[in-house]
């Protein structure tokens, strides 16, 4: 998508760079199951090893009708569809005879279980992307919508600080750009073909292993021979869990926080209620309990374990155990991520936020109160520690007497400025105006004035909306060229076994 940003506003390019993450995508790979790579599998063996000679041409037709017959028969309903080498060959033989296992020349169910686990894996992981960069949109469109209202923000579990939260929106958009980031880069690692490798040391057949990787989509070859089904194909199913598990930390310190606003009596932001976002509890009328947020939470803690878990499966075992490389665990475990990430996006539609409320409940606290002694230190030059010792003990009278920070007596604070910086060289005289002293408690001037780049202030989350909806452009580009790269090679593999079994004269 070409964009003219000297023509487009901010909003325009957000809705123009994002739009791409919302519509269908277009050149989708269907996820395959095992039996279909073993299948893809041995059309490439046929194709390559009757090119390359390593399988007699007058066998052609026999291999080429065996195969057609076996994936054609699983078509059916009901039909067999093994996942496995031993459990696939027997139809082959079935088939076409004990003759065709003359395609077995240099592998093993090692090399192509492998090779196949990577296949599954890595559709799993392009379906994770997928996701992961709709939710991702979903933050910053809702980040852009939100980029003026004003809200405490957090630590420690108490109001710190006022901030925007379109910018608490794009801090999770960019933690999530990071878990994009694993996924490219853990995808680069899975992309490799193991094919042609055998068991563990290669094999004295001269196979043509990158033609095999070409055939079945992967970008390279696994290149050590060990490593490829002993060593590797333990790694990849473990990297993936560690960006389960990211994905899912994230996920659940977002859900917790809003979580935490339905402790109160009037919370400033809420899931909007009915249908599957909250539910009416069975004995208390008054109850909405946030259950979306609940079931993601749990379906969080869920993706994490299963991330971990097969890093524990993979602990301590000899090279080439099978523990954790079952295709269905592994399938599980990514799809539970894709999961949350599809319910966290439900969320952040469901989110109803009120910025009365959050200014309300910033103006009844006081989270503005460092900012008193950072323009006393940048505009008077008191040292932070003085200020800080100052605006510590504003806070502590204001609390002790019941006084929010909009009514605060400027008497009072001209009196206890005296008192802190009594014994020291600073005179007793509080250098800001009654009128300086209230807009520095002003939480919305606070957030609008901030200076240091990657802040609230307007300019910067101009810069952060757009880049941010640039890298969700380019993380579906990416997803689609993968995409598009695999099903290309699938569809250029068909084509030679077509053109093999046109030139053997089979139908």
């Amino acid at each position: 998508m070409l964009i003219n940003r000297s023509r487009l506003g901010l909003a325009a390019v957000l809705a123009a760079t994002l739009a791409c993450a919302t519509a269908p995508a277009t050149a989708q790979q269907p996820r395959h199951d095992e039996f279909f790579w073993l299948g893809e599998i041995n059309k490439a063996s046929a194709v390559i090893n009757t090119d390359e000679g390593l399988l007699d041409k007058s066998l052609t037709p026999l291999v080429v009708k065996g195969i057609r017959k076996v994936l054609a028969d699983a078509e059916q309903p009901g039909a067999r569809r093994p996942t496995n080498v031993i459990t696939f060959e027997p139809l082959l033989i079935q088939a076409a005879g004990p003759q065709i296992t003359l395609l077995h020349a240099g592998r093993s169910s090692q090399d192509m279980l492998a090779t196949m686990r990577s296949a599954i894996l890595r559709d799993d992981m392009l379906a994770l992307a997928e996701q992961l960069n709709k939710t991702t949109a979903a933050l910053v469109r809702q980040a852009a919508r939100q980029r003026d209202t004003i809200v405490p923000n957090y630590t420690n579990g108490v109001a710190a600080q006022p901030n925007s939260y379109g910018h608490y929106l794009l801090g999770f958009a960019a933690a999530l750009d990071r878990d994009a980031e694993r996924i490219r880069q853990t995808y680069a690692r899975i992309d490799r073909s193991s094919m042609g490798t055998t068991v563990l040391n290669g094999s004295s057949w001269p196979l043509n292993r990158q033609r095999m990787a070409d055939y079945l989509g992967f970008a390279a070859t696994v290149d050590n021979a060990y490593d490829a089904s002993q060593l590797s194909s333990v790694d990849e199913p473990v990297e993936a869990g560690q960006v389960v598990s990211s994905i899912a930390l994230h996920a659940g310190a977002f859900i917790q926080d809003v979580m935490t606003q339905y402790a109160q009596p009037r919370p400033w932001i809420l899931l909007q209620e009915g249908g599957d976002n909250t539910y009416v509890s069975s004995a208390m009328p008054q109850k909405r309990n946030p259950g979306l947020l609940n079931s993601t939470r749990r379906d969080a803690t869920t993706a994490f374990n299963l991330g971990l878990g097969v890093a524990l499966q993979a602990h301590n075992i000899p090279p080439g155990m099978s523990d954790p490389k079952e295709v269905k665990a592994n399938s599980a475990m990514v799809h539970a991520a894709t999961g949350v990430l599809k319910n966290w996006e439900r969320i952040l539609a469901a989110l109803v936020i009120d910025p009365k409320r959050s200014l309300e409940e910033l103006n009844s606290d006081w989270t503005a109160s460092q900012e008193l002694a950072d323009v006393l230190m940048r505009k008077y030059k008191l040292p932070f520690r003085v200020g800080h010792h100052f605006a510590s003990e504003v806070v502590e009278y204001a609390k002790a007497h019941d006084i929010k920070p909009l009514d605060f007596p400027y008497a009072d604070a001209q009196r206890i400025y005296a008192q802190a910086v009594q014994g020291t060289d600073f005179a007793p005289v509080l250098q800001m105006s009654e009128q300086e002293f209230r807009s520095t408690l002003d939480p919305v001037a606070i957030v609008r004035n901030r200076a240091t780049a990657g802040g609230p202030q307007p300019p910067e989350m101009d810069r952060m909306l757009r880049q941010a909806s640039e890298r969700v452009s380019q993380q579906e580009a990416w997803i689609k060229s993968r995409r598009a790269h695999i099903a290309d090679s699938l569809d250029q593999l068909n084509r030679d076994f077509d053109r093999l079994a046109r030139t053997a004269g089979v139908q």
